[in-house]
């Protein structure tokens, strides 16, 4: 095989792995309560493909999935019903004019990103350190350094946006790309290179 044949199938894998991640997740997460530990376990699996290559990230993703449970099932019940709230309010607060409207809609939109933010770092750092305090790392991770902080929300908001023109790419990709960003910063000395 030569060169460009073999950097072009590399550079595709990229693209496969977390998509495969990302289906994965997907079906995990029909349960509804289950897509912290989903997500969780979908990092693990991108962990493990970052650290030794392993392409199996949608078999690592269900493998890696009752463990995760077990750790997360709490936080994904509490979070899950932390944005139904949160939601609900944006939407009340939506048709409601006024100046308390005003005031309190912008506080439930940094609310559920600083959420969304957090359970991003959650689900990478449980997937790199399990054993701990992992809420206390995830903390750090998601609120320790603003530039971090933006950069997570940031991935949360523009990777289902880009990937709008794939076919079901923002359902598989839109949650694999902001963990391997989460990921990468939590544990860069793991990275690999496309090249």
């Amino acid at each position: 095989m030569k060169g460009w044949e073999r950097g072009a199938l590399r550079a595709m894998e990229f693209v496969a792995q977390p998509a495969l991640a990302g289906a994965a997740f997907c079906l995990l997460a029909l349960g509804v309560v289950t897509w912290l530990p989903a997500l969780a376990a979908a990092a693990v699996a991108l962990q493990d493909w970052r650290g030794d290559g392993g392409g199996r990230p949608f078999t690592g993703t269900f493998r890696a999935f009752p463990r995760c449970w077990r750790v997360l099932w709490k936080d994904g019940f509490a979070a899950g019903a932390a944005i139904v709230v949160l939601v609900t309010n944006c939407l009340f607060l939506l048709g409601q004019g006024g100046p308390a409207a005003f005031v309190l809609l912008p506080v439930q939109v940094v609310l559920l990103a600083s959420l969304a933010v957090y359970t991003l770092a959650l689900a990478a750092v449980s997937a790199v350190d399990a054993g701990g305090d992992v809420r206390r790392r995830a903390a750090a991770l998601a609120f320790g350094s603003p530039r971090r902080c933006l950069a997570l929300l940031l991935s949360l908001l523009l990777a289902p946006l880009a990937m709008l023109p794939v076919p079901l790419g923002p359902l598989v990709l839109g949650p694999t790309l902001p963990l391997l960003l989460a990921l990468s910063l939590y544990a860069p000395t793991n990275t690999r290179s496309p090249a």
